[in-house]
């Protein structure tokens, strides 16, 4: 609960930037945020999810780096990086540092990845971190690519 009140800026400032690229939360997320924060810490304490955030000197996030869904040393990771931070290198170090953690200290082998076709940045920043296409999806009625890494294979660098 600690970043809580961070967490909640983030999205609310972010909001139509995030739009732009992956389906947007909606009202409710907003509404609810609170009880739902709660709920996705408490599962976090299961091992079943992972979430991290990544703060500014003064606290504020710039990004957020949640691996989801795990099982069977597998996980979704899931990231969105403020607009602020964007085109900085912020989103591949968090990726980066994300799949160090997910090897490392989850001892997981494996994530997946989603984005659409038209988030360039995306997509880039999953390339240069080791993640390569394993087939089509479709998010929020938009074409997009899924993606593996074989964490196993060691730490991908630039």
């Amino acid at each position: 609960m600690r970043h809580a009140g961070a967490v909640l800026r983030f999205e609310r400032e972010n909001r139509a930037w995030f739009a732009r690229s992956v389906p947007d939360r909606g009202d409710d997320y907003f509404a609810g945020f609170e009880a739902r924060h709660a709920a996705l810490l408490a599962e976090q304490s299961t091992g079943r999810c992972h979430f991290h955030v990544l703060v500014d000197d003064d606290g504020e996030v710039l990004g957020r780096f949640n691996l989801v869904d795990v099982a069977d040393g597998e996980a979704e990771l899931g990231y969105r990086v403020a607009e602020r931070a964007a085109g900085r290198g912020v989103a591949t170090d968090g990726v980066r540092r994300v799949c160090t953690l997910a090897h490392q200290a989850y001892g997981l082998r494996r994530l997946t990845a989603v984005t659409t076709l038209d988030n360039a940045g995306s997509l880039a920043v999953l390339r240069r971190t080791g993640f390569t296409p394993a087939g089509e999806v479709t998010l929020d009625g938009r074409p997009g690519l899924r993606h593996v890494r074989d964490l196993t294979a060691g730490p991908v660098g630039d």
